[in-house]
């Protein structure tokens, strides 16, 4: 009887939120795991786990991502799946954002996840096989209101995902989408700004009463333990499957949101939120 081999994952942004839970779950499912962030010097539990590393990775820097790569590949002797989910928020109205933070908001969420993609492709094109999972969000297919920047990181990440698939399948490369709705994690607090406070006041009342709404709305959020399953779902059933939405919210609006003219789905929004 041959022995099973152990497959081997690398995610990024594993410090908190859905990355922390997706390494514990890969690790639980007895996968190696490459638990990456950008300081691993502050990591006290992931990096006392069994067949677990925590490599030092910034998505905008190549030379760690290049690094991260190779001291996995060393440890473990190969990787079988990048989960591309480092990510940074920013809300608020367009006008207030700076150049600094639109460029951050692209850098991390399309540029720092392309970055990673290119430099783990040589690996998987070699081996013939290989997985990328991009944790997209529901809001890669759909908008809400002073979401602009970052859904626009989001529809990128959507399309070149899908326009991906078509190059890499050939290579014995699959490509996933996992798409969260709201989700209970920190990302709020830790990873997001909101640019109320440098927008013109005209539209400080419309962002209160908008936020107000998602506050409330974001009771019934999912936990990031349910999408972490869904990712290692989508990282090991061996489908073609591209999709992945997780949570009640994001499968009953992207359900609406294909199915309603835009007219009707602008309205639903409007008085949901605004």
């Amino acid at each position: 009887m041959s022995k099973q081999i152990t497959k081997t994952v690398l995610i990024t942004g594993s410090s908190t939120g859905i990355g922390r839970e997706t390494a514990l779950y890969f690790q639980k499912k007895g996968w190696n795991v490459a638990a990456t962030m950008r300081t691993p010097s502050k990591e006290t539990v992931l990096n006392k786990l069994e067949n677990t590393i925590v490599p030092s990775l910034d998505v905008m820097d190549s030379k760690s991502i290049r690094e991260a790569i190779q001291l996995t590949i060393s440890k473990f002797g190969k990787i079988d799946a990048i989960v591309n989910n480092a990510g940074y928020g920013l809300v608020g109205p367009f006008e207030g954002a700076s150049e600094t933070q639109i460029k951050k908001q692209y850098d991390t969420n399309v540029f720092g996840l392309m970055n990673v993609t290119r430099e783990m492709l040589p690996h998987f094109r070699t081996n013939k096989n290989g997985v990328f999972v991009n944790v997209a969000s529901m809001g890669g297919r759909l908008v809400f209101p002073y979401y602009s920047l970052y859904h626009g990181t989001k529809w990128a990440v959507e399309g070149f995902t899908e326009a991906l698939r078509f190059e890499l399948e050939p290579l014995g490369i699959r490509v996933k989408i996992v798409e969260p709705g709201a989700i209970k994690t920190d990302f709020y607090d830790r990873s997001m700004e909101n640019t109320v406070a440098t927008s013109p006041v005209d539209y400080k009342m419309l962002c209160d009463k908008a936020f107000a709404k998602y506050e409330k709305s974001s009771a019934g959020a999912t936990l990031p333990e349910k999408v972490a399953k869904v990712i290692f779902k989508a990282a090991d059933d061996g489908s073609k499957k591209l999709r992945y939405p997780v949570g009640p919210d994001a499968k009953s609006l992207l359900f609406l949101r294909n199915l309603l003219p835009d007219g009707m789905y602008a309205k639903m929004i409007k008085l949901a939120l605004l």
